[in-house]
């Protein structure tokens, strides 16, 4: 609706210059002639394929060159064509509309250029001028496409915006989710009871526990307030839950931890990598049956490669809420890393498996 509107506006001011130059002339049925036709064809397939094909696969993709070139051709084919000479031509030459008497308006002969009488009158054997340059179609293309360009960056500006705003909701819905689902008060208490034990005792790892519960705390609720953190630091916050868990759980699981190259390189998106971890722990360990937990992180040149595997048991209780860390780590892939990122994650063989890359964008990961 709203390009109907600019489109009428843009034309109904060149119908309200003509009207004025001929006010004795049939206008509706102008509008409807071959020639304005031609000329309004031109002006929209200007826009829409600047704006269609040209802006969304050559300037956004950084092709500035070859989006420069068409731009240039396209303006050359409208200098030759002479849209609007053409108008003015066949609007004066319509047998329809009788010819005003006396001189032409102020201003006729200059947009027609040099040569006697309104155009499409002149002497026998006098021909037009292929290299006149036709003002009126030069400025209007150059609006058209300046126009074009600016909405697609003003759209694209916006569709930005709005994807780092939901990237923002959605860190913040991991936070709680992180803190309601991983901290809560049952993990909490029984990781406090492990390690009171432990200090009772004197066990010479007491300290070392309570340490890895605070660096676990201090991380999830300093750290993670900016968008990207150090890889080391998610890697240190999954090591730490990881040990922890073990305390927790004593000998009802077998973990494996892999962590492969060098974590002091690259930033991270907070807690992405501790919502896998985090439901393989939750959903992965039985008090019947062994539960094997395999993580394993690879730090490569192009990016890192994460895998979680461990045993999948039908999950009755909280099912819903199952899918929810999982769903939102998606979301937070799509939003973060679009095209940089693959995510299987596969339930065959009656283990659960995570496998995930996330490609390198030069200093951050």
């Amino acid at each position: 609706m709203v390009h109907v509107i600019g489109w009428l506006f843009i034309f109904g001011l060149l119908a309200g210059f003509l009207y004025n130059a001929h006010p004795e002339q049939n206008f509706i049925a102008f509008l409807f002639t071959p020639a304005f036709l031609f000329f309004a064809s031109i002006f929209l397939f200007s826009y829409y394929f600047n704006t269609q094909v040209l802006v969304p696969f050559l300037y956004l993709r950084k092709k500035y060159l070859l989006y420069a070139v068409i731009v240039f051709l396209m303006l050359v084919a409208v200098f030759f064509i002479r849209p609007f000479d053409r108008l003015i031509g066949d609007f004066n030459m319509n047998p329809d509309m009788p010819m005003p008497q006396g001189p032409p308006p102020p201003g006729m002969n200059e947009m027609r250029g040099p040569g006697p009488g309104p155009a499409g009158m002149r002497p026998p054997g006098q021909q037009d001028n292929i290299f006149k340059t036709d003002i009126v179609s030069i400025v209007l293309y150059v609006m058209v496409i300046s126009l074009g360009l600016a909405l697609c960056m003003i759209r694209e500006w916006r569709i930005t915006e709005q994807r780092a705003l939901k990237a923002e909701t959605e860190k913040a819905h991991a936070e709680l989710s992180f803190l309601k689902a991983q901290i809560n008060p049952h993990f909490l208490f029984n990781t406090l009871n492990n390690i009171y034990s432990m200090v009772v005792v004197k066990h010479e790892h007491a300290a070392e526990a309570v340490m890895k519960l605070s660096n676990i705390m201090r991380y999830i609720t300093d750290e993670i307030r900016t968008d990207l953190v150090p890889l080391q630091s998610e890697v240190s916050c999954m090591e730490d839950y990881v040990e922890l868990q073990r305390m927790r759980l004593g000998g009802k699981i077998e973990v494996l931890v892999q962590v492969n190259g060098d974590t002091t390189y690259g930033q991270l998106a907070p807690l992405l990598l501790m919502t896998f971890v985090e439901n393989a722990f939750k959903y992965g360990v039985s008090n019947h049956e062994p539960a094997p937990i395999h993580i394993q992180l690879d730090i490569l040149e192009s990016g890192i490669r994460f895998y979680c595997r461990n045993k999948s048991f039908p999950v009755q209780a909280h099912a819903e809420r199952a899918g929810i860390g999982i769903a939102n780590a998606r979301r937070r892939l799509d939003y973060l890393y679009q095209g940089k990122h693959k995510l299987e994650i596969n339930t065959d063989d009656g283990f659960y498996t995570v496998q995930l890359f996330l490609q390198t964008p030069q200093n951050s990961i």
